[in-house]
């Protein structure tokens, strides 16, 4: 085993499956319905959708504490006491997370830390290519890993298409002006990951699966995306159509390797029901 260790967040939502393939651990973000705070990943998503049907009101969600650095850095650190550790971080202006690790890794000089700029599948797509990357090369340093990571981070683009505004709205980041017009239009906005913030740039006006397809087209065209993989991440309710749709673009436009994840709860609660993105690494 590769004495580098990747952790990152429930927010990539990297799957259980793929952080056993490649020992990546994963520190959970955190989802609260009223008084009740669940961990991210521990529960089903439609309990989101089903919770704000039933109150008008969104979960609140919340990053990592120091505590939960805290168990698993010593966890890492008492199993395999020469690694070092690789935080590769969900993007520090969105969520606490980071500045918890900053405060948890006092102390622990095993800890090494990079802010990914990116959330969801745009962390995933840099952690899981880091891992193939240790994997390969089992006796990379942490100096080469960190400046791999640094060097993919600033390639990698991401962005997203809310199905509506209803949760945006629900959060207070839209307006009900916006919201109505949104709906009554079929407007959708595409959601940028531009220097780690959520930024709106595009509007595409029609059904989602008429968009769909011509925003694959046009991101993979404005950032002229490396071929050899695209992700995709869906949130719950998102039909099977726009996953074909989704997958036949990516093919056609030549890409070798497709990968879909499932949004958690803290991509979901933001993105609402049925939103579906995309990310990819530049050339």
């Amino acid at each position: 085993m590769n004495p580098i260790i990747i952790v990152a967040e429930t927010g990539s939502d990297i799957t259980p499956e793929l952080a056993a393939k490649y020992n990546i651990t994963l520190v959970p973000m955190h989802v609260t319905f009223d008084s009740h705070t669940m961990d991210d990943g521990s529960f089903p998503v439609q309990k989101i959708c089903d919770y704000y049907k039933e109150t008008g009101k969104l979960p609140r969600t919340s990053g990592c504490s120091p505590d939960d650095f805290m168990l698993v850095f010593d966890a890492i650190h008492t199993a395999h006491p020469n690694a070092q550790i690789l935080y590769l971080a969900y993007s520090a202006v969105t969520t606490c997370s980071y500045q918890s690790a900053v405060i948890a890794s006092e102390d622990r000089d095993y800890v090494t830390m990079l802010d990914t700029k990116q959330v969801s599948i745009g962390q995933a797509a840099i952690v899981i290519a880091i891992a193939e990357l240790l994997q390969k090369n089992p006796h990379m340093t942490l100096s080469e890993a960190v400046s791999a990571s640094k060097a993919l981070s600033a390639r990698t683009r991401m962005c997203f298409l809310p199905d509506n505004l209803e949760f945006l709205k629900a959060g207070g980041r839209v307006s009900n002006a916006v919201c109505l017009g949104s709906r009554i239009l079929h407007i959708h906005p595409c959601i940028e990951i531009q220097d780690g913030k959520l930024v709106a740039t595009k509007k595409y006006r029609g059904k989602m699966k008429k968009i769909a397809r011509q925003l694959i087209l046009d991101y993979i065209e404005d950032y002229n995306l490396d071929r050899s993989i695209l992700w995709f991440v869906r949130t719950v309710g998102l039909s099977d159509d726009i996953r074909i749709i989704a997958e036949e673009t990516a093919k056609e436009c030549g890409f070798q390797k497709i990968q879909w994840l499932q949004a958690n709860g803290v991509i979901t609660t933001h993105g609402g029901p049925a939103a579906f993105g995309l990310a990819g690494f530049t050339e």
